[in-house]
């Protein structure tokens, strides 16, 4: 008897709605290829935390995915599976589990440890033929190694920042717009019954979609994306005529968390991850006072963080997670590897995987984007995809 081909599946990165769908769409499209699917916890790290051998160790770190039980998960967001920030390619030495062996550790120049050796090993105990890792550029970057190290590998991308190289769109940025745009029109009827200048922070640490989009779509006063420094003073000032012209008296500004004044950086805080990232955030609150202190108008600073990643995904980010986790299983099922699926110019493809650490996506600043102004730019929809890019 053919034993039935194995397919492990897993998230990493932030969570964002969308996770749980595109998981349900990959289980019930292997049940039709009568193949077998096993959900790995949190990410990577449920690799290097599983010992071959340990049964306990096994059941801790995996979960056997059925059409049965996967029946309902569609439901929520997040994902059944949870998630990780763990890079096995560079792992501090403190948190490496102590059955992973000094044979399985290969020293790096910046002192962590690469433990893919350990990986593979685990893959090849649990039997896996194949891998779907849900991701944004830093998850699939690992899995970009596994696919040099010959692991059949086909991503999914998935990212509220929508910065993922290769595809026009990532699960979990029309939700996130989505939320942003009914929170910045909710805080209209605030901003306009006290005569405030309103400041809403975005996620987006390299790209400004999110703020670009969200202000596009609530129509706001002004929008600062992480990819056009922006001038201070100018900014407030065109904030203050805005004020001004509204019947309201009120103003509204959208900023993405990554941006940064001219001659400053972005505002970074704590120690970076396996990936290289410190959290970013406050660059909303410090414009906010500024305006504040230069002008005495009083502000609001709403920062939408988690937020914008909660709760239920909406009907476009649904419909992209059941053709992504359906396109992700028939390619495995063809036996092609080393792909990502994507969207471009609306329709629905397959990428070369490596094209995630290729380059870094970014807004058509000049297409999108007027930089004098800090404003939305877009002039001509006719013939243009649906994302306009």
């Amino acid at each position: 008897m053919t034993r039935r081909k194995k397919v492990a599946i897993l998230t990493g990165g932030g969570d964002v709605p969308g996770l749980n769908v595109a998981i349900k769409a990959v289980v019930v499209r292997a049940h039709s290829c009568n193949m077998e699917v096993i959900g790995i916890r949190r990410g990577w790290k449920g690799f290097m935390s599983i010992n071959p051998g340990d049964h306990d160790t096994i059941e801790k770190w995996t979960i056997p995915l059925t059409v049965d039980n996967v029946r309902t998960i569609d439901r929520t967001g997040g994902t059944i599976l949870h998630t990780s920030r763990t890079n096995p390619g560079n792992v501090s030495p403190d948190e490496i589990p102590d059955f992973i062996s000094q044979d399985d550790r290969l020293a790096k120049e910046n002192g962590k440890i690469d433990c893919t050796r350990h990986v593979l090993k685990v893959l090849n105990y649990l039997s896996l033929d194949a891998i779907i890792p849900i991701g944004g550029d830093d998850t699939l970057s690992y899995a970009c190694r596994l696919h040099k190290e010959g692991v059949q590998i086909v991503a999914i991308p998935k990212t509220m920042d929508n910065d993922v190289f290769g595809t026009d769109f990532c699960i979990g940025f029309s939700t996130a717009v989505t939320r942003s745009v009914d929170t910045i029109n909710a805080l209209r009827t605030t901003a306009g019954s006290h005569e405030r200048i309103c400041v809403v922070e975005l996620f987006g640490r390299n790209s400004g979609e999110t703020s670009l989009f969200a202000a596009y779509l609530a129509d706001v006063d002004r929008a600062v994306i992480s990819e056009v420094p922006f001038d201070t003073e100018k900014l407030i000032n065109l904030l203050i005529k805005d004020r001004a012209h509204n019947p309201s008296n009120y103003a509204i500004m959208t900023v993405s968390e990554g941006a940064h004044p001219i001659g400053g950086q972005a505002l970074e805080r704590g120690i970076e991850d396996a990936y290289g990232h410190k959290k970013l955030g406050g660059i909303g609150s410090a414009i906010a006072e500024e305006i504040r202190v230069k002008t005495g108008i009083n502000t609001i600073y709403q920062q939408l963080a988690y937020i914008m990643r909660s709760g239920t995904p909406d009907s476009l980010d649904r419909m992209v997670a059941v053709s992504y986790g359906s396109l992700a299983l028939d390619q495995i099922a063809m036996g092609h590897s080393g792909r990502m699926v994507a969207l471009q110019q609306a329709s629905y493809t397959t990428v070369p995987l490596e094209m995630v650490i290729a380059a870094r996506k970014r807004v058509d600043v000049t297409a999108l984007y007027d930089a004098d102004t800090y404003r939305p730019k877009v002039r001509d929809t006719l013939g243009k995809p649906m994302f306009l890019y």
